[in-house]
Parts: structure tokens; sequence; C-alpha cells
């Protein structure tokens, strides 16, 4: 799957999402031009509600590229949500599993072939109590490693004020009218020079190549919380909020 194959069944599915989705919010983004215009690349969006995945697709797709999700796999049981995934081509992540991996393999056919794969790497709705981005997972930093594709930053803002989980308690709030702003700022690519080097020792990071590889995704994640200070205006926390220590760096 390119980035423009299945474009009749992606067609058909934004004829039925996004009239749908323009009912309940404005969409408008900058930063286009950092879209890489031919090869494989990886998006790299923040986290703030369930409803972002159509936000980052909806924009992808409207600059004429079919974006390929790496999501959690129990995603692809659930009714109507799991057909739609497995019809276009999403790929499960089975974290934790002999099978983790072959979402990466998959990942990488996807990028070999001029495709766009789109990595949530806090892996779940942002914990930071101002909605900023999280400490990263590494896949991203090492699909970026491995292959050479660039990792594209995407940060959007508005869309959890149609459907929010809130961070502290998680209980879930909609809010379909008026009809909100809902802004999408792509970035540069990220710089991931400093790491090229660790490429050949990412396979199974242990070590050295283990603390390079969380380095490289910080910097992934430092590039995207940028992106989201500049679309909110105002001054994003000089750490990030450590997903697993449940507090800044």
């Amino acid at each position: 799957m390119s980035r423009t194959s299945n474009r009749s069944l992606f067609r058909v599915l934004a004829g039925l999402v996004k009239p749908a989705y323009r009912l309940v919010a404005r969409l408008r983004w900058t930063g286009a031009e950092h879209l890489p215009a031919e090869g494989g690349f990886i998006v790299v969006p923040n986290h703030l509600t369930e409803l972002d995945p159509l936000t980052v697709a909806i924009t992808l797709y409207d600059n004429g590229i079919m974006p390929r999700f790496l999501a959690k796999e129990p995603l692809f049981r659930a009714p109507v949500v799991g057909p739609v995934l497995r019809a276009t081509g999403q790929v499960p992540v089975l974290r934790g599993s002999a099978d983790a991996g072959a979402a990466l393999t998959a990942a990488r056919a996807e990028l070999a072939s001029g495709g766009a794969v789109v990595i949530y790497p806090e892996g779940t709705l942002t914990h930071d109590p101002d909605r900023w981005p999280m400490t990263g997972h590494t896949g991203a930093a090492r699909l970026a490693l491995a292959t050479g594709a660039p990792v594209v930053p995407l940060a959007h803002w508005g869309d959890q004020e149609v459907l929010d989980r809130a961070p502290s308690s998680g209980r879930l709030a909609v809010s379909l009218f008026p009809r909100k702003d809902v802004r999408v700022r792509i970035g540069r690519p990220v710089d991931l020079t400093p790491w090229r080097d660790d490429a050949p020792g990412l396979a199974h990071p242990t070590g050295r190549h283990a603390a390079r590889l969380e380095d490289a995704t910080d910097a992934i994640m430092h590039a995207l919380t940028r992106e989201l200070a500049a679309l909110r205006g105002a001054e994003a926390p000089p750490a990030l909020w450590d997903r697993r220590r449940g507090g800044r760096l």
C-alpha cells in the first residue's frame, strides 16, 4: 500500500466521514510544504483525544496522502472500527508480545513503497495536565533510523473541545455545537543526524544504543512540542511529562 493506493476505498470513507466531521469542526492546517513530495516518511502527531486520528487522517488525505496508522490491536476487534482498519491496511500493534516487531516490519514495507506511516509516539492520550506531549516510546525513532525515512511532527489543537477525556479523571465529555476550530501545524522533518551512526545497533538495542535511542525519541517529542507551542501561542514547559513516573523529567 503506497501513499496513493486504495484511493477508491479512502474516497468512499472520506465521503462519509468528512461531512460528519465538518458538522462539528472547522479544520485548518499550515505547513503542508513540509510533507515530503516523494519517498516514504513517518508522521508523529500529539495525542489529545480519540477524535484526533480523524483530524490527522483528513489532513493527510486532503494533501493526497493515504495514511497508514500503527494502532492498538484491540481496536481491530471492535465493531465497525475493526473492519474499516483492516480494509484500509492499518497496522495492529501488540505491545509486549512476540508479534510486536511485525508492526515495524509492515511499517518498513510501507515506507519502502513510498507511503506515509502514522505513529503516535506517546502510545496513549497525553497524561500531561496541560495537554503537552509526554515522553515517547522509541518505535518511531527506531524505524526512522533503520530506514532513513524522515520524521514529520504534526501538532493539532482544538479537537479535544469536541471530544474530550480529562487527563486526571478519564471522564469523557462531548460538545458537538457550536462548531469548534481545529488547527493543525505540520513541522519540518526532525533532524536525527546525531543518531544516524547508531542505526546498525538498533535492531535489539541495549546499553549505549538503548540510551541513544531514548535521546533520539526525546528529540522527536521536543520537536513536536515546539510545533504545538507555536500552534497554541503558549510557552511549553522545559521538560516533558514522564508517562512512567507521572511527572516532569
